[in-house]
Formats: C-alpha cells, structure tokens, sequence
C-alpha cells in the first residue's frame, strides 16, 4: 500500500512533518512514526485480512486501548489493515523505578488489569495452535527423520490431560516479550495485538515469566503482583504445562523461521546451549539466521526439561 495515500486518507488536510520507519518487531506490519502538527503517532499498515491472521486483533487492540493498557487508538480501517496510535517515547525497562523486582511487580499487576478487560472474542484453543505450527515444523525437513519424535509424544501427552477451561478463559495479548511492552518512563504499555484474543490466564503469565523474571524471586513477584495473592500449588501444577506449551509455540515460530533458510541437509542433532551460555555468546541483537535456529533449539530442549529460557529479544 502506497504511504503517501494511506496518510492523505488518516489525516486528510493536516499537515504532515517526518515520516521515520519503525523497526526491531518481527511481525510482517509496516509501521512508521508519523509527525502530524504537534502529535506524534504510530502508523501501522497490514494489509487486507488473510486467512492466516488472527480475524480479531483489531477488536482487541480497541478493547485494550479504551482499557488504558495500549496506546491511544487515533484511526482504525480494519478492512484495510491500517491502525494509528499514539506514539511513545519509550525507556528502556531496565531504567524502571525501583529496579527488576519493582519492574516485575508492575507488569503482574499490568497482567492482571489486562485479564480485567472485557474479554476478547474466541479464535483457537492454545493447545491447538501449538500442535498445528508444531506439526508444520515437523513437515518442514527442518531436522531429520524421529528427531522430533519426544517431543511430539510430550505434546501428545499434555493435550490428553490438561483440562481446557473454555468458561475460565480471559484477554490475553498472547505475545508478551520484552519488545512488546514499552516503558515511558511513568507507567507501562503493551503494544502489537496481532496475536491477541481469549486464551488462558496463565499463559500470558508462563511468557512473561520466561521473558521478564529471570529468576524465582522475581517469578514470585510477578506472580503474587497478578493474583494478589501468593500463588498456590494447583496454580503452580497448571502452570507447568502451559508454560511446556508457551515455550513450544516459541520455538515453532524461531524454527519456521530457520526452516525457510538455506541447508545443505536436515539438522541431526538437537544439541543446544544452556540459557546463560547463550547469552553470554550473543553479546549484541543479532537476529542471524544460526541465532534464530539455536534459540528454537533451546526453547524445544526447555519443552522437554523444564529448564530457563533465554528472552525473545535476546536475538
């Protein structure tokens, strides 16, 4: 879509300052910040509806912005994939006052005024879309013959026994990794709801803790900021198998990535770095084909084990 045209059609008549690309996210959007007079907003341009997007985000993003927990919603085409918000000047969050423990007990907190919101429409049951992208890098060629085969067995396992409480069910934004989450130096935003509609309380809080409490102090501050309360065993035994879920739906999306790279043959060993060898080998962001492929690698071996996780914008 030409941008030009898309901003005449948003903003008419108003005078239009400097239009800078955004970059850094990973979704297929085109998003731009946009100078109009004296506001600053977000442009965001998808496109017509496609049968492999989720059909509400944009119902959701309405229903979190009038929450109060995205940005400002300015203009919305849905038919054309088209939303403008208000742009925030974000810092980093590890500049949060307070610290990590401060910074944790906001975003339970921010978790918990989202799954107050009136609540997203249904799109799939989590499980489901786990095991569709699962099965998809499975027929990719990605790794060789029986590699995958533990870990289709798990996933087999856990959809037989988890009980998928359809009446439990609240909005969830579903994406929930640090760059989705901006910090303006008061308070926090989420923003990107490409992937937001009614799942599971706890698996919006499994990302979050995988992504922004590295460690069990901050895990329980999170936690206990969520619940108001101290999380109890039962929340704790759902709360395995879900975030087992969480990590493997991550590692379908870094693997279906790595699958469209060019390999000489499939992978034959699903060997992979500890979290904190990881890290300390990725020194800058560097989104490389072979990072993409390692972190898929260790958030399948995590599926399995249990074991941490790097964060998603650790590449």
């Amino acid at each position: 879509m030409d941008v030009s045209k898309t901003l005449t059609a948003v903003f008419g008549s108003a005078p239009i300052g400097t239009v800078t690309p955004i970059s850094g996210g990973v979704s297929g959007a085109s998003i731009f910040r946009v100078e109009v007079g004296e506001r600053v907003c977000v442009l965001r341009i998808e496109g017509p509806p496609s049968p492999l997007r989720n059909p509400h985000q944009y119902l959701s993003l309405r229903i979190a912005a009038d929450a109060g927990i995205a940005p400002r919603l300015i203009h919305l085409d849905e038919a054309n994939g088209i939303a403008v918000t208000d742009f925030i000047e974000q810092r980093p969050l590890g500049d949060y006052p307070g610290g990590p423990r401060a910074l944790a007990e906001a975003l339970g907190a921010l978790l918990a005024r989202l799954q107050a919101a009136p609540i997203f429409p249904y799109f799939v049951d989590y499980p489901d879309i786990v095991a569709r992208l699962f099965a998809h890098v499975r027929r990719t060629g990605l790794f060789a013959a029986g590699l995958l085969d533990a870990h289709t067995e798990r996933l087999e396992r856990i959809r037989e026994t988890l009980v998928w409480d359809h009446a439990g069910l609240v909005s969830s934004h579903n994406d929930l990794n640090a760059r989705n989450i901006l910090f303006d130096g008061e308070r926090l935003w989420l923003i990107d709801w490409e992937s937001a509609y009614r799942n599971d309380p706890l698996v919006d809080a499994a990302t979050l803790l995988d992504n922004l409490a590295p460690s069990p102090e901050l895990e329980g501050v999170l936690l206990r900021a969520w619940l108001g309360r101290a999380p109890d065993d039962a929340l704790r035994a759902r709360l395995a198998p879900i975030r087992a879920l969480t990590r493997l739906y991550y590692a379908g999306v870094l693997l279906s990535a790595s699958a469209t790279m060019p390999r000489a043959e499939p992978d034959a060993d699903l060997a992979a770095p500890a979290c904190d060898a990881f890290l300390r080998d990725v020194r800058e962001a560097s989104r490389t084909p072979q990072a993409v492929h390692t972190l898929g690698k260790i958030y399948l071996a995590a599926f399995l084990s249990g074991a941490a996780v790097p964060p998603l914008d650790s590449i």
